[in-house]
């Protein structure tokens, strides 16, 4: 394959096996200079070294960005402000991971005056995707190389001989079954025997939460602050959003609070199977929800779940940078800016319970809803309001009633639908 001249690629580096034989292999194929970039968003111990390991792989040199606390602020919580969940339960861990690397992928490329971007992601999955959206919105000059949907490799046993031959050092082993995207937000795992979705996760396989059966007999209360739908506080303490979501996943997950296993439908296509960690992240947004049904009235509430959807699809799809996305923000900021108060929570064998909830702005007020006589509310007013909110439903059944068609008490005749 004849390949358009490249003088200089960044590429998102994150060290494993993939990228780590990406760099020798742009420089022989494009014969460019490969500057990585990795994003800190939480992945801890995986950092270690990866300077060292960029260097002796080809690269001319490493970036390492701290982004963990741009990530909570501007992409994991308005993402959970708007109670955006993909497909029920997935908490888009991944998803709005990728547009914030991206984003700094894009921003290095244009100070080291590089032509190209570069991935490791597979022609298979959502990632390719949301990495490319993202540069063809901030950038759509940059040519962007997706060495898996050029090269030979086609397996792990395939890049693990490709590393040998080119000296490239490489900690993955093919005993390495699972693949996983760590960050401050969740943990992730496929493949192995996961591709079966009839298999059980072994416990093994967990990094972030100890299972419900090893988890503590005795429940553990927390409380979750909230200021215009932002996490501030716990247990009265005011720490970093950081330092909130380190301390969160770790009493979260010795709980058993945040795993999920599904089986979801990607992007391109196919369908996937995936479980994933998410502690501290399961833990806020149940709070955060707790919070919003005293803070918000019904029709707000009931509108924002409706473009909850929307948004989760936006952001899986790799859509972010959208027009769309962002004025669905927008109107998911306003619905935000009496969302304050505190909910405190009780963490039990994997289970999140609600224990109680206050707001200064709370619409909950409990001698409106009691039985008395109030002022407020007339019982002898229901009788008017549930005339014309069933109208529709009494006037069709009347129209029904006089031109002779079954009565919906009546009980139809199925025998014609009966088997021989």
């Amino acid at each position: 394959m004849t390949h358009k001249a490249i003088n200089k690629v960044v590429l998102a580096y994150s060290g494993g096996l993939d990228t780590s034989v990406i760099v020798p292999w742009l420089r022989e194929n494009y014969q460019c200079e490969v500057i990585c970039f990795t994003a800190d968003l939480g992945q801890e111990e995986e950092l270690d070294g990866l300077e060292e390991k960029a260097l002796r792989s080809g690269a001319s040199k490493l970036y390492i960005r701290d982004l963990r606390e741009e990530f909570l602020r501007d992409f994991v919580f308005p993402t959970m402000q708007a109670g955006a969940v993909y497909e029920r339960e997935y908490l888009l861990g991944t998803s709005f991971a990728r547009p914030l690397i991206a984003k700094h992928l894009v921003e290095v490329a244009e100070r080291e005056g590089a032509d190209a971007i570069a991935h490791g992601c597979t022609g298979k999955g959502n990632d390719q995707v949301r990495f490319e959206l993202t540069a063809m919105a901030l950038n759509p000059k940059l040519k962007v190389i997706a060495p898996w949907r050029e090269w030979h490799i086609r397996s792990r046993q395939d890049a693990l001989a490709y590393a040998a031959a080119h000296q490239v050092p490489v900690t993955a082993t093919e005993k390495s079954i699972y693949s996983r995207d760590r960050n401050l937000f969740h943990l992730s795992h496929e493949g192995g025997l996961l591709e079966n979705p009839w298999n059980e996760p072994e416990e093994a396989m967990f990094q972030m939460s100890t299972s419900p059966e090893s988890a503590p007999e005795t429940p553990e209360y927390i409380e979750i602050g909230f200021e215009k739908g932002y996490p501030v506080s716990l247990n009265g303490e005011t720490p970093s959003a950081v330092e909130l979501f380190q301390r969160l996943n770790q009493i979260a997950g010795r709980h058993g609070v945040g795993r999920v296993d599904i089986v979801e439908n990607r992007l391109v296509g196919m369908k996937s199977r995936g479980v994933y960690e998410t502690p501290a992240g399961t833990v806020i947004r149940r709070a955060h929800q707790v919070l919003e049904s005293i803070c918000l009235d019904k029709h707000t509430m009931h509108y924002k779940d409706f473009i909850a959807v929307k948004y989760a699809e936006l952001v899986y799809n790799g859509m972010w940078y959208t027009r769309l996305r962002e004025s669905l923000d927008a109107f998911v900021q306003v619905t935000q800016q009496l969302v304050t108060g505190t909910v405190r929570l009780k963490l039990y064998k994997g289970n999140v319970i609600v224990a109680g909830r206050k707001s200064p702005f709370s619409l909950y007020r409990e001698d409106y809803a009691s039985f008395g006589e109030e002022d407020v509310y007339n019982q002898k007013d229901a009788e008017g309001f549930i005339t014309l909110f069933g109208l529709p439903m009494k006037v069709e059944a009347m129209l029904n009633l006089e031109g002779g068609k079954i009565s919906p008490v009546d009980t139809p005749d199925y025998s014609a639908f009966k088997r021989d």
